[in-house]
């Protein structure tokens, strides 16, 4: 299937890229080479030009599933367009009583944004987001923002349910392979949250931060990546690499199995498509 997937709108306080206008949208075909596509567990896949929007091939990139903590990409937009690098607040109790992965908040502990950030997004700390969200003005006020973020970007099949992609009975997060490749295409014209991205490591208070993307060793040009599971979304990925001045992106949802490899194989099909 190819498609262009959805300009971007400027955020709010940084100065971003003007996206490239994307041509409409283009009846379903399939993709050259599509005999060579590489076959892998994700029940749903996509992957796109990350500069243009052209979508080089997918399987059902507009099916809704659950994002687990893919949705922490979104969040982390907000949380730029509202506090600064620099803004710190203490942890308490109510960050730390939370379904983990967690980088360990230390209730009484004084975080930086940009380490709450690098928490988020290198190792998918759901206390993180809970703090980030009181920062914000609580989890209610984050979520809103989160769903007013993606509409602007164009995901506008998104809804987040809570700061940290966490699901349950009554708060399931929504969204698709076509928003989450929109959601990281936006993201990515933040400079923090791509510098964060692609460190290997973060200064934190009481340790260091060590990336969990890794596809950071294992594939050259590797510039993003963050991966999510619950039992609800099984195993979800977006990420984005570059060979030469190429920029692809990939998105995994209901996956299972080495999602690494497979985005692996569709990086290295879209890059030698024309």
């Amino acid at each position: 299937m190819r498609r262009g997937f959805a300009g971007l709108t400027l955020a709010l306080c940084v100065t971003l890229v003007a996206p490239v206008p994307l041509s409409a949208a283009q009846p379903d075909v399939e993709p050259a080479a599509a005999q060579a596509l590489p076959q892998g567990p994700a029940q749903a896949w996509l992957v796109a030009d990350l500069d243009t929007g052209r979508v080089l091939a997918s399987r059902d990139p507009y099916g809704r599933y659950a994002p687990a903590s893919t949705i922490k990409v979104l969040l982390a937009m907000v949380v730029l367009d509202h506090l600064r690098p620099d803004n710190f607040a203490r942890a308490n109790t109510s960050h730390t009583e939370v379904e983990c992965s967690c980088v360990g908040l230390q209730p009484g502990q004084a975080y930086t944004t940009q380490q709450l950030l690098s928490a988020l997004l290198m190792v998918s700390g759901n206390d993180a987001a809970n703090m980030l969200a009181d920062m914000l003005g609580g989890s209610a006020v984050a979520v809103a923002a989160m769903n007013r973020k993606a509409a602007l970007v164009g995901a506008r099949a998104t809804k987040a349910s809570s700061p940290s992609g966490l699901d349950g009975p009554g708060w399931e997060s929504i969204t698709s392979p076509h928003d989450l490749a929109v959601i990281l295409r936006a993201a990515l014209q933040y400079p923090l949250i791509a510098a964060i991205m692609r460190a290997p490591t973060a200064p934190f208070p009481g340790k260091t931060l060590h990336n969990q993307n890794e596809l950071l060793t294992r594939y050259p040009g590797d510039l993003a990546g963050k991966t999510g599971y619950t039992n609800l979304a099984r195993k979800t990925y977006i990420g984005a690499a570059q060979r030469g001045s190429r920029r692809l992106v990939v998105v995994q949802m209901y996956g299972s199995g080495d999602l690494y490899g497979q985005a692996i194989d569709l990086f290295d099909w879209g890059f030698r498509q024309p």
